[in-house]
This record gives C-alpha cells, structure tokens and sequence, in this order.
C-alpha cells in the first residue's frame, strides 16, 4: 500500500475501462466494484471518472492510506449491480482480506471494534455495501464519515459498467435486480440504482469499469491496488516429489516423470538414503543427462509460470514422479523448488512416498 495523501494533494487517476473482446465473468449476486477511500472526514475523498465523461476531464481519487498501528485497513466495495462486486470480493479473500458481502453501512463501524479483540489477528477487511440494503445503503457516506472520525483508513472500491452490459449480464442470469419494483423493467432498474450510487461514486479512489472486462485482468487491476507482495508471491507453488508405484496424484497441475535419469538406487552406498541427503543429490545432479534436463526444465518454467500468475491461478501444484519417490523426484523436486523460490515465488516443497521403504526400484 502507498503512503497516506496528504491534504489538498491531487488524487491519483482512475484506470481508463478495459477493451478486451470478451466479457466480465458475470456476478451471481448482480454486483460490481470499484475502490474508495478516506480517512480525516472524508478529506481523502476526490471526483472519480466516469466512462462517458470526456477523456480530458481525467478521474481523480486519493491514494491509499497506510493504517495506523492496531488499526483495521478497510476496503468498502460497492458500485452497479450486475458489474462485479462479488467477483471483486473473491479476488479481496484471496488477496488475505476478511471479507463479507451485504453489509448494511451501519454496521462498518461495529465491525471494526471487532479488531480490537486480544485475540484478533486480522487488520485486513473487505466489506460489500451496495443498494441490496434498501434503505440502509443511503446512510454509506455518512458511514464513511464515522470512520475517519474514528482514524480508520478505508478505501471505497466502486466497480462500474455501461447500461448495455449491465442488461445483457441480467438477462442471462434471469435474477430481479434489487432496485426493481412492480412492473419496472431492468433497465429502468438500472438507470434508478445509477442514479441513487452517483454521490458514492464521486467518493471512488479507483472506478473500475468491467464492461468488456475479463476477470483475468480484473483480478490484475484489483491486486495492483490492494495488494503488497508482488505478483509471483501472490501464486501459492506446491512442489512435491512422488513415487510413480504409489499412484499418480490426481491434484496436481504440473506432472513430470524423472524415471530416464540415473537410479541411485542401485549403489548399495545410496540405496537407503534419500534424495535430501548430499550423496544422491550429487549422484542424482551430477548426471550429464540431469544437466540436460534441468536447462530444458528451468526453460519451460520460466515460460509457464509467467503465464499462471498473468491468468490469476492462486494455487499451482508441480509432481516430480520417478520410481519409489525415494531418490530422484526427490533430488528434482529440491532443486525444483530452489529455482522458483529465486525467481520469487512462494514456494512449499514436500515429499509424499519418501517415509515409504520398499521392494527394490526398477528404471
């Protein structure tokens, strides 16, 4: 997170809306996102822009605030129904927020006090108040107002998207949107919920129009504003060796054999160790035809796992299989795991068959 913006300072710019040819992943609970953020009685406020504004007016908002000490960082998520605001609040969880959907504005403040707990940990929340709430949505700015008064840092993040989309993304789900009553039609819905979120919006420190958004690229958007590790930090790496007479594991992403490689099983001076002890690690890395294959596989990596990162996988699972998981998927997946780990990832190595001691390998 950036530091906090001093007063009178001009707030930073909105990104422009997206152009990618496919659509947003659509919200099943008819909600989009974009952030906000205030501290001092909303000082940290600014004027947001809106996509049919002209392009040489630009969207200002502030820039996020470091919290203070024991106190909560709160990301208040709101915006269109239909624009993304619960896809948002599942990138905000997997980003380590504490999150919850629906909150009437009410009770943010409340919610806080829960951080004050001895036995809390958490000073990462993610809150969705939007106009499924009727009548208590429009006391949000008010809200917003207790919380600098209280020196909470927050952020409001406000996910936007054009009239057109935002019917088509209705249309398929087939839900009522929340601000329909009677006989009104979705699209007079809509124009009713823009018009009541116009105040919120001019509070947005990031608008986010997902209009011709793919959630790829939201997840992007949004972790470039809420996170603080780097990308490849933000992708979890399993690495782990196995035993091929065990059973090939049915959860992993990645599977690679290492059974053509040198068995160092067959030195009775090797045979009972495994691939963590420095004589088969040796053995087992000191083969010309190892040499060969980890280029070729540090090659293949630094190809890969660019791309699992730029998609927003949170979770990758690499299996390093040879005979009895014993010697050189073992070797391998160390050495696996090594290489990623200075590349940046974060990265746990395990070994799944190594604790088993049985009938002789066969190549």
């Amino acid at each position: 997170m950036t530091a906090k913006q001093p007063a009178g300072q001009s707030p930073a710019t909105p990104e422009k809306p997206a152009t990618d040819s496919e659509g947003a992943r659509q919200d099943p609970c008819g909600g989009g996102a974009a952030p906000v953020g205030g501290t001092d009685a909303g000082r940290r406020a600014a004027t947001a822009s809106d996509a049919a504004k002209d392009p040489a007016e630009p969207a200002r908002a502030p820039q996020p605030a470091v919290p203070a000490a024991g106190k909560p960082e709160i990301v208040v998520v709101t915006g269109m129904s239909g624009a993304g605001r619960t896809e948002a609040l599942h990138i905000l969880e997997d980003l380590g927020y504490f999150c919850i959907d629906n909150l009437p504005p009410t009770m943010i403040l409340q919610l806080t006090k829960l951080f004050d707990l001895p036995t809390s940990t958490a000073l990462r929340l993610a809150v969705v108040c939007d106009t499924r709430s009727r009548e208590f949505f429009g006391r949000l700015r008010e809200e917003l107002g207790k919380l600098a008064d209280q020196h909470v840092d927050y952020r409001v993040l406000f996910l936007d998207a054009d009239d057109e989309t935002l019917l088509k993304r209705y249309s398929s789900l087939r839900r009522r949107h929340p601000m329909a009553r009677g006989s009104m039609t979705v699209s007079q819905a809509i124009a009713v919920e823009r018009e009541r979120l116009t105040s919120i919006r001019e509070l947005a420190n990031v608008v986010i129009d997902t209009s011709h958004m793919r959630p790829a690229r939201l997840r992007k958007r949004i972790a470039a504003e809420f996170s603080d590790t780097s990308p490849e930090r933000g992708m979890n790496v399993s690495v782990f060796s196995f035993g091929f007479k065990y059973g090939v594991p049915y959860d992993a992403d990645i599977v690679i054999d290492v059974r053509f490689l040198p068995n160092p099983f067959y030195d009775p001076d090797l045979r009972d160790l495994t691939g963590s002890d420095a004589p088969v690690r040796d053995f087992v890395m000191g083969a010309p035809e190892t040499t060969e294959f980890m280029g070729a596989w540090e090659r293949l990596l630094d190809v890969v796992m660019p791309g699992y990162v730029g998609e927003g996988k949170q979770h990758l699972s690499i299996a390093v299989g040879c005979t009895g998981g014993q010697h050189r998927s073992v070797a391998i997946a160390e050495a696996t795991g090594e290489y990623l780990l200075s590349k940046g990832y974060l990265v746990t190595t395990t070994h799944r068959d190594v604790a088993r001691r049985s009938e002789p390998e066969e190549d």
